[in-house]
């Protein structure tokens, strides 16, 4: 035990101990996750040490918020929240292929097979795949309509699915909002503003831009129409200097004097602002808005009050640059030399007040190229669930439009990977054969999983599925009826980058932990000095 000898408080777990502990690990893991898989998956409770409850069936939420201390265990949910920071997706279907993989190499192993056999086949079977796919996925026309099931098919696995139908419409239109011809879509210009008021499904998405705070002047007016937007970053207050710096005076006179010429520069900069209002709007009836993301003072929000100028003070500085995204204009630092061709516009701008929370819509934009989901729920778990339904959904839209091609769903990939290894391992001489019939068979897991969801036999709809395949028809699981169908003919399509991350990942995981012969625990301790 040469690690013994080094360390002699190391403890160490040998070859057979630590295999068999590996893949027990995985499969717990992917026991746990298993009842979560499509749109039949049921809903875990997940409740903190402090008492904080989150219900969720997302894999990724789930595995982020579990404490895991098995380090096989830890290990898989790190691969699979990696999955689902790169596509967006698939989190659950990493953890149970991963598991599925080690539970078929187990068969093996324990007859006495090497593990490098098994994972020189999974090697073979993930290049032959990654090959493959690329022939396979459906080149589509990337339209309003596609992305749309492409979101429902997304969300239907997170929320109940005449949500889903409501929500997908939402999630496309947002995206081909921001979408701008050849330039790279970000996601983050697509806000999500919870409001804890009615139902989820009053939901709706905002082409413009939805502030969590209001005017800070009850004379200002609540509603604006055809208004000018001012975006600027001035402090119209008094400001400390950046710099140390002192003021003294010798009498009461020269401290007046001194708070009045404070007083005049923050007016001369309202009355710049003031003077670019009358110069825009006249006498037309059109309004005008100013978001500043510096301080406003009693004294300036009275003199723009007057005027009948809308101001929102210390606004978020992501949502200064969205805003000049959904309403054009540029914002400016200084009210120096404004003119007329700085402003943003907006057809009304109008603030909502719920309880203490006060929100400022600004919607009927041009061309905007910034938007906002406003989602709405009766509390807060509910929002809590959607919004992560949400931000699978704007990947999975994303993914599309990047990639231009989908794959056929419901378990009809996974099945024709199957038939498709079956004939590669003709192809492929010695032991390696079996690890490729062994990552075929994993594949199988995602069906199966979703026929066991849905109350059906795994068998019985795995032998449909598969009988079907080998005349050399693409179909998969019905979840209605357990019946096998064609997902093409019913819009049930899987994201290609999501497919092609999880082949790709899942086999290189299983692969290292096939081939961990010891579990050391020899670590330095990092509370000791």
């Amino acid at each position: 035990m040469s690690v013994q000898l080094i360390n002699p408080g190391a403890e160490v777990t040998r070859r057979g101990l630590a295999l068999h502990t590996t893949i027990s690990a995985a499969k717990g893991l992917q026991d746990v996750l298993r009842s979560n898989l499509g749109p039949k998956g049921t809903i875990k409770m997940l409740v903190s040490g402090a008492g904080d409850i989150k219900i969720t069936k997302d894999g990724n939420v789930l595995l982020n918020e579990m404490q895991i201390q098995n380090p096989t265990a830890s290990m898989i949910a790190r691969t699979a929240t990696a999955q689902d920071d790169v596509c967006g997706d698939g989190t659950t279907s990493t953890v149970l292929i991963i598991g599925e993989l080690l539970k078929q190499a187990e068969r093996y192993l324990v007859e006495g097979l090497h593990p490098r056999s098994v994972t020189d086949g999974f090697d073979l079977a993930r290049e032959e795949l990654s090959r493959w796919i690329d022939e396979t996925a459906l080149e589509r026309k990337i339209d309003r309509e596609l992305l749309v099931e492409i979101a429902r098919c997304s969300l239907a696995t997170k929320v109940v699915s005449d949500f889903a139908t409501v929500l997908s419409e939402i999630v496309t239109d947002a995206v081909l909002t921001i979408q701008r011809e050849g330039q790279p879509l970000d996601l983050h210009m697509v806000e999500i503003m919870a409001m804890e008021h009615r139902t989820s499904k009053e939901s709706r998405l905002v082409k413009g831009l939805v502030l969590d705070h209001g005017g800070r002047h009850p004379d200002m007016p609540k509603k604006v129409t055809d208004a000018f937007i001012l975006t600027c970053n001035v402090g119209l207050e008094y400001e400390k200097s950046e710099v140390q710096a002192g003021f003294f005076y010798s009498n009461a006179e020269q401290r007046e004097k001194l708070l009045e010429a404070e007083r005049q520069a923050v007016d001369d900069k309202v009355n710049k602002i003031i003077a670019l209002k009358k110069q825009v709007c006249d006498d037309s009836g059109k309004g005008f808005v100013v978001m500043n993301q510096k301080g406003i003072d009693p004294n300036s929000l009275d003199l723009l009050a007057r005027e009948g100028i809308l101001a929102l003070r210390r606004a978020k500085r992501r949502n200064m640059e969205r805003l000049t995204l959904a309403c054009g204009g540029v914002a400016v630092n200084s009210v120096d030399h404004l003119t007329p061709d700085v402003l943003g516009f907006a057809g009304v701008v109008y603030e909502q007040v719920l309880g203490d929370d006060k929100f400022t819509f600004v919607e009927e934009v041009e061309n905007p190229y910034s938007c906002t989901i406003m989602l709405k729920g009766p509390n807060r778990h509910t929002i809590v669930q959607v919004r992560d339904a949400i931000r699978d959904g704007l990947r999975a839209v994303k993914n599309t439009i990047e990639d231009g091609r989908v794959l056929p769903g419901a378990g009809a990939f996974e099945v024709s990977a199957w038939k498709h290894l079956q004939e590669y391992s003709k192809t492929v001489s010695g032991k390696a054969k079996i690890g490729v019939l062994a990552y075929g068979d994993a594949l199988l897991v995602i069906p199966k999983t979703l026929a066991q969801n849905c109350g059906f036999d795994q068998q019985d709809a795995i032998i449909k599925l598969q009988e079907e395949h080998i005349k050399g028809n693409v179909v998969g699981l019905d979840l209605a009826s357990g019946e096998p169908m064609d997902p093409v003919a019913t819009a049930v399509f899987d994201g290609y980058t999501v497919k092609k991350q999880l082949i790709g990942l899942s086999s290189v995981i299983a692969t290292q932990l096939l081939l961990v012969d010891e579990i050391l625990r020899a670590g330095r301790d990092v509370n000791k000095q």
